[in-house]
């Protein structure tokens, strides 16, 4: 830790540094749920939340999923309903939960147009997350917003899942992109 230290740099790890008792500043990135990352906060260390149950987009978007993964769903619905500041967290404790973070593990993707495929529109999902305050946040108007948001990635070409046209409540006109209840 001096070392890195010295360079002017910082360590972070997966939450198994717990185990080993923390470097004084060390940063947890809380994966296999949130306890470790509550843990590290309540000690003042620095968390970045990423739990595989919410956040690891190299799990299939539909159950329907017709295609290799690492096993497991996680709907958008499921991601956008992700809190990364837990609420067991006092108000001096929650100042330590630094964001969130997705992960995609590729070693079933085999190119990138996969990889858009696995993190679209998902992303999308989390960075209304993280950049909302929870009071702020609106399933319904996120639906919304997510039909103009395929009109962009139509535009950028990018290789999104149209699995939420099935999975969610939403309807989704895909020759228009127009949303309708």
């Amino acid at each position: 830790e001096k070392y890195i230290n010295s360079k002017g740099k910082k360590i972070i790890g997966w939450d198994e540094i717990l185990e080993g008792g923390l470097a004084p500043n060390a940063t947890v990135m809380s994966w296999r749920g949130e306890a470790g990352g509550i843990e590290a906060a309540k000690q003042g260390h620095d968390v970045i939340m990423t739990p595989g149950s919410h956040v690891y987009l190299d799990h299939a978007q539909s159950k329907k999923e017709d295609s290799l993964t690492i096993g497991g769903y996680i709907s958008i619905q499921k991601v956008y309903s992700y809190e990364p500041v837990p609420k067991v967290l006092k108000a001096n404790e929650k100042k330590y939960i630094l964001g969130a973070q997705a992960n995609i593990w590729t070693e079933y993707m085999e190119n990138p147009r996969k990889v858009e495929y696995m993190i679209f529109p998902r992303l999308t999902a989390l960075s209304e997350v993280l950049w909302s305050p929870a009071n702020g946040r609106s399933w319904n108007e996120f639906e919304k917003r997510l039909a103009i948001q395929f009109k962009r990635y139509d535009l950028w070409g990018v290789n999104y899942s149209r699995a939420v046209y099935t999975d969610m409540r939403i309807k989704v006109d895909p020759k228009k992109r127009i949303a309708s209840k």
